[in-house]
């Protein structure tokens, strides 16, 4: 069985992609972040216009609702990351290359809604939110195949839909109707781009099955959210998992699971022994997952438990 190239699988895949382009455009909606933000209940913060320091009595929405908000600005900031790896993997031409700017636009509105209302209702501290910025921004982005192309869309194929239901639980948790109506905008644009990067994957099963399937096999061992490198990470993670926000139930249930059903996977046929091999790893994969999101609700059902016997 012939082992594609990365040049002739972009090659490949050129239709797919344009194919895909247009169904893109076709369905996603205009919209404008500026719309879905309280303005009039802003006002000046201290330093050069002389206005109020912020005080954590400003935040009305709960501590876990800022700190995944925070975890989602923070990732969707590193845009520039992004954008390089996938315009260097991808190419800047055709309809790889429409594709590669478009989304970079669409992305690029997310964190200017997200920061705008941050800003405006006073929900965060500004100065701690803009060091931060600082701190994951320098450290840059890349994931543990970044210059694999299969191994790129079955990572963004999993990790969009991931961002999706952390944006849509988040907005959930913070009890404000216009940051939930704001993230579930967002969302929906996560979801168009998972379709997007699953679609083309889906066509590299036909093209090059076990080449695909080991892309999605090494990208499970190994997931992580682009989010990882943010300081302190484990421990907000921890706490947006505990508030049922994003955890390892819905990482198997509501992501990874329903995105191999897509590429029916267990049917593929025309594989290699290594082909053979990483789907038996995926399948592993999923046991392992299974146990380890059982292990980790019994632990935090004992958690609530113990909370609510302490009244």
């Amino acid at each position: 069985m012939t082992i594609l190239s990365q040049t002739a699988l972009l090659h490949e895949l050129d239709a797919v992609v344009e194919k895909n382009l247009d169904r893109h455009l076709s369905v996603a909606k205009e919209w404008f972040p500026h719309e879905y933000v309280p303005w009039s209940e802003g006002r000046t913060f201290d330093g050069p216009l002389g206005g109020e320091a912020w005080v954590p009595e400003d935040s009305t929405i709960p501590e876990v609702a800022r700190t995944a908000l925070i975890v989602n600005l923070l990732t969707e900031d590193n845009l520039p990351s992004y954008h390089h790896q996938i315009a260097t993997l991808f190419g800047r031409d055709g309809a790889w290359g429409t594709w590669v700017h478009r989304w970079t636009a669409e992305e690029g509105r997310h964190g200017t809604a997200i920061r705008d209302y941050l800003t405006v209702t006073r929900a965060v501290d500004p100065v701690a939110l803009e060091r931060a910025r600082m701190t994951h921004m320098s450290n840059g982005f890349h994931n543990a195949h970044d210059e694999e192309m299969l191994h790129s869309l079955a990572y963004v194929s999993f990790q969009e839909l991931a961002t999706r239901i952390s944006h849509r639980n988040t907005g959930k948790v913070t009890g404000d109707p216009r940051c939930e109506a704001l993230l579930a905008r967002i969302a929906a644009d996560e979801n168009l781009h998972m379709v997007f990067y699953r679609n083309l994957l889906g066509a590299a099963f036909e093209l090059a099955p076990s080449q695909a399937m080991r892309a999605v096999a090494d990208v499970l061992a190994d997931f992580q959210m682009p989010g990882n490198g943010i300081e302190g990470f484990t421990r907000k993670s921890v706490a947006i998992a505990l508030a049922g926000i994003y955890d390892l139930r819905q990482h198997r249930d509501d992501v990874v699971v329903p995105v191999l059903r897509q590429w029916d996977i267990f049917k593929v046929t025309g594989l290699n022994a290594d082909g053979e091999a990483a789907r038996e790893q995926i399948a592993a994969h999923l046991d392992d997952l299974e146990r380890a999101a059982s292990r980790f609700e019994e632990k935090r059902d004992a958690r609530h438990a113990r909370q609510a016997a302490r009244g």
